[in-house]
C-alpha cells in the first residue's frame, strides 16, 4: 500500500513557522543579555550579537538587537571554538571564552562566549554572543598603543564553565586587570545566562514541534538563505566595479580601494591598493573587515533575506596581508572600528554604479564613542593641594554618533549609528554610573549635506568631569579631515571638530586631558546630500529652516529659496532665483 506524501506547501509552512521561531530564540537570547549585563555598552546601547549554530558551528540564525561587526565576525568564531574543543568532547553546564581579535570581532573590549546545547542527551547546536565590556585594561579602547600586548587582557580560547561550575581562576584573572571589575564580571555572567535561555527555549521549541535534532532544518534554512542571495547577485550586471576613500587616519591619511566583482558565484570584493598598517591602534583584522564588507553588501543587493551562514557565503574577500584591513599579530587593533565601519560606505560606492539611483549617500559612519578615565592616573591635572588619589578611579564608555547619508528616497538620519547599529547611551544613564557631566547635546545646526534629499544632521555634545575634576578621553573620531560625500549632486556633509571649551588645541584621536572646569566639546559629523539642492521642494526646505537645521542664509545659497524675516516662504523670490533671474546672495 502506498503511503500518501504530505502536501509540500503545508511542509513549506511548517519549515517557515519554525524558522521564524527560531529567530524568536535568538532574540530572547540577546533581550536576557540586555536585561541582565551591567555595563551601559552592552544594557544601554546594546553592543552585542547572539545567534544559534548547528552542530559543525554554522550560523542558523543571529538576533535582529546587535551589531553586524559583532554578529558576522562571530559567524566566522565559532569554528575556532570548535577547533579546539570539539563538540563531541563538551558537556551539559559547559561554557568557552575568548576576546582574541583575530578570531572573533577584531579587538580584545569584545567577548565572545559559546555553549554547546543538548537535546535528550544528544548536542544538537551551540550558541554564541559576543559582548563589549567596558574595560579590558591595558591602555584601554583606544588608538595610542603599539602592539596588542598593549591594549588589555588578552584570553584565549578556553572553558568558562565546566558543566555548571564556573572557573574562578579565569574570572579572578580577570578582575585584577580590569579597572571596572564588577562590571565586566557582571557581563561575563550576563554571556552565559544569555546562551542558557535561548537553548532553554530551543528545547521547548523542539519539543513542541517534534524535532530531534536541527540538521534538516538548519539545511533548509542554509541552503534556501544561499540561493535566494545568488538570485538577488545574479540580477545585476557583472563585472568588476571600483571605488576608493580617503580616511584621516591617525597621523597620516589613510586610503582604502575596493574593487567589487559581481559573477554568477557572488560577490568578491578586493581591497588591493589599501593603505598599509598603520603604526598606531586602528588597524583591522580580516574578521572584521569581511564582516562589515558582507554587511554592506547585504544592505543593498539582498537586505529581505535572513542573515545566515547561507546568505553570507556568496560574498568573499580579500585584502593584502599586512594591510590596515588585513593585520597579523602583534599589530594594535583596539580601535579598529574607526576604519572598519567606513567600508560599508566603500562598497556602497561600487554598488552605485550598477544601482544608480538606489545607494544612500555616504555618511558619518565610524562611532564617535570615546572611553573616559578619571582618578589618582591623571595626577598631572590635578590642581596642587588636591589629593589626586580622593579622586574616583573610573573607566566607561560612550557611544554616540553622526549624521547617515541620504537615502534614494528619503532624507539621511540624524546622529543615527550606521553602520554599527548600536544605541546611542543616555546622558543620565553615563552620569549615574561615573563622575561625568553633559553641559550640552543637541542636532549640530547646517551640518547636513544639501541635497535633493538632505544628510542626516550630526550632534554637538559637551562633557567634563563632574565637581570640576579632570578626565581623560581615549580619542577615535573619524572625518575631521575627510567629510562624508554626496552622491549625483548632493553636497558634503560638514566635517567633524574636536576643541575644549577653554580653546585650548586637542587631537581627534588619541589620548586626551580635558583639565580641571573645563569641557570637550564634540561637534559630529554629518552625512553627505543626494541630488541638485536647487530641485529640493521649497516647504522642505522651509521646514528645515524653521526646525533650525539650517539657516535662511543657507537655504538661499544652498537651496535658491527664500525665506523671509518672519520665517515664511517667499515663492516669487524662489521662482526668480532658480530660474537664475536673481543672483544668490554671497556668503558672509
Amino acid at each position: 500500500m502506498a503511503v500518501a506524501r504530505p502536501n509540500a506547501a503545508l511542509a513549506q509552512i511548517h519549515v517557515q513557522i519554525m524558522w521564524s521561531r527560531l529567530i524568536a530564540v535568538v532574540e530572547e537570547q540577546a533581550q536576557t543579555m540586555l536585561r541582565t549585563a551591567f555595563s551601559t555598552s552592552v544594557r544601554e546601547a546594546g553592543d552585542l550579537s547572539a545567534g544559534v549554530f548547528d552542530r559543525h558551528g554554522r550560523m542558523l540564525a543571529q538576533a535582529v538587537t546587535g551589531t553586524p561587526g559583532h554578529v558576522n565576525s562571530m559567524a566566522n568564531a565559532v569554528r575556532y571554538f570548535l577547533e579546539v574543543y570539539p563538540l563531541a568532547n563538551m558537556k551539559p553546564g559547559d561554557h568557552y571564552i575568548t576576546n582574541d581579535p583575530w578570531l572573533t570581532s577584531g579587538h580584545l573590549h569584545d567577548i565572545t562566549v559559546v555553549t554547546p546545547s543538548f537535546y535528550r542527551g544528544e548536542a544538537v547546536g551551540l550558541f554564541a554572543n559576543t559582548i563589549h565590556v567596558v574595560d579590558i585594561g591595558g591602555l584601554g579602547m583606544g588608538p595610542d598603543g603599539r602592539q596588542v600586548f598593549e591594549e588589555g587582557l588578552a584570553i584565549p580560547i578556553m572553558p568558562l564553565a565546566r558543566e555548571g561550575r564556573m572557573n574562578d581562576d579565569l574570572l579572578r584573572l580577570v578582575r585584577a586587570n580590569v579597572r571596572e571589575p564588577l562590571q565586566v564580571e557582571g557581563d561575563i555572567y550576563a554571556a552565559a545566562a544569555c546562551n542558557d535561555e535561548g537553548s532553554r527555549r530551543l528545547i521547548e521549541m523542539m519539543d513542541e514541534f517534534e524535532i530531534a535534532n536541527l540538521d534538516r532544518l538548519g539545511g533548509t534554512i542554509i541552503e534556501a538563505s544561499r540561493e535566494a542571495t545568488l538570485d538577488r547577485i545574479r540580477a545585476l550586471p557583472k563585472g568588476t566595479y571600483r571605488n576608493s576613500m580617503t580616511m584621516d587616519g591617525y597621523d597620516k591619511p589613510l586610503v582604502l580601494n575596493a574593487a567589487l566583482t559581481i559573477s554568477d558565484d557572488g560577490i568578491h570584493v578586493d581591497y588591493g591598493g589599501t593603505s598599509p598598517a598603520s603604526s598606531h591602534g586602528i588597524n583591522v583584522v580580516y574578521n572584521y573587515c569581511l564582516a562589515y564588507t558582507a554587511f554592506g553588501v547585504k544592505c543593498l543587493v539582498a537586505p529581505e533575506v535572513p542573515n545566515n551562514a547561507g546568505s553570507l557565503a556568496p560574498i568573499s574577500v580579500s585584502a593584502p596581508e599586512g594591510c590596515v584591513l588585513n593585520v597579523r599579530r602583534p599589530w594594535p587593533v583596539a580601535a579598529r572600528h574607526t576604519v572598519g565601519q567606513m567600508l560599508p560606505d566603500v562598497v556602497f560606492g561600487c554598488l552605485q554604479q550598477v544601482m544608480p539611483g538606489g545607494v544612500p549617500a555616504e555618511g558619518a559612519s565610524s562611532l564617535w564613542n570615546p572611553q573616559i578615565f578619571g582618578g589618582g592616573s591623571l595626577v598631572d591635572e590635578v590642581e596642587e593641594g588636591t589629593d589626586a588619589n580622593a579622586l574616583p578611579e573610573f573607566s566607561t564608555v560612550i557611544f554616540h554618533c553622526g549624521g547617515a547619508g541620504a537615502r534614494p528616497t528619503k532624507d539621511g538620519l540624524s546622529a543615527t549609528s550606521f553602520p554599527s547599529g548600536v544605541r546611542t547611551i543616555p546622558v543620565e544613564a553615563t552620569e549615574s554610573v561615573a563622575p561625568v557631566v553633559f553641559y550640552r547635546r543637541e542636532f549640530r545646526e547646517s551640518s547636513g549635506g544639501a541635497g535633493r534629499l538632505r544628510g542626516g544632521l550630526g550632534q554637538v555634545i559637551e562633557l567634563g568631569g563632574a565637581g570640576a575634576a579632570p578626565i581623560a578621553l581615549l580619542c577615535n573620531f573619524e572625518r575631521v579631515h575627510n567629510p562624508a560625500r554626496g552622491r549625483a549632486g548632493g553636497g558634503a556633509g560638514a566635517a567633524g571638530a574636536v576643541s575644549l571649551r577653554s580653546g585650548r588645541p586637542i587631537r581627534p584621536k588619541g589620548r586626551q586631558t580635558v583639565p580641571p572646569r573645563d569641557a570637550i566639546r564634540l561637534e559630529l559629523p554629518g552625512g553627505g546630500g543626494v541630488g541638485d539642492p536647487r530641485t529640493r521642494d521649497p516647504q522642505r526646505v522651509l521646514d528645515d529652516v524653521l526646525d533650525g537645521f539650517i539657516t535662511a542664509e543657507e537655504a538661499r545659497r544652498d537651496y535658491a529659496v527664500v525665506v523671509d524675516a518672519d520665517g515664511r516662504l517667499d515663492m516669487a523670490a524662489t521662482r526668480r532665483l532658480r530660474d537664475g533671474d536673481a543672483p544668490a546672495k554671497p556668503t558672509l
